[in-house]
């Protein structure tokens, strides 16, 4: 059996699957299906809100899905999560065409039906072992958010509670309950 030969961030960034979402996991290509509607318009509300409070405190930047963040090289991992924000202080400058290596500050993922348990906590372990200070996964079946902290604690908010942006978004709360309408 020959072994699979390891992808590079930068072979990633060139390579084109129409239709496709892709990650890479310490070299291995990982190809996804699109997300479903109810998984496209909850990323898209989070951002938005997110943008909305960002704008006025300019305490930084909202990327959406698709943007990849290299977390670790030889061999490269590149996540995207449904929705980031960095802190103005840690955005490079000037903004790279491509993967910025870093972790966002925060990262938000949005289950899809398809998601299994032990692929998204690999994902949650990769964002917080790269630097990501916390961690959103929003469950729309069973209308919950788990919160990840970089310190290792997490929590559980039920429907009827907000997420608070912490000390990485201070002021930001986002009420799940319209999330999930």
């Amino acid at each position: 059996m020959t072994p699979q030969a390891l992808m590079s961030a930068d072979e990633l960034l060139h390579l084109s699957l129409p239709g496709k979402r892709t990650e890479l996991v310490r070299g291995v290509l990982v190809v996804r299906e699109p997300a479903g509607a109810r998984h496209g318009r909850i990323a898209a509300d989070v951002a938005w809100r997110l943008r909305t409070h960002i704008e006025g405190t300019d305490s930084g930047d909202v990327y959406a899905a698709e943007t990849g963040f290299t977390l670790t090289r030889d061999p490269d991992t590149v996540r995207a999560p449904d929705v980031a924000f960095v802190r103005k202080e840690r955005l490079p400058a000037p903004e790279p065409a491509g993967f910025p290596d870093l972790a966002p500050d925060l990262a938000v993922e949005v289950l899809s039906p398809g998601d299994r348990p032990g692929e998204l906590l690999s994902k949650v372990a990769d964002w917080l072992t790269a630097g990501t200070r916390l961690v959103w996964v929003i469950d729309p079946e069973r209308r919950i958010a788990r919160v990840f902290r970089a310190d290792g604690s997490e929590a559980s908010i039920q429907h009827g509670q907000s997420l608070d942006g912490e000390d990485v978004i201070p002021g930001f709360v986002l009420e799940l309950d319209p999330l999930f309408r």
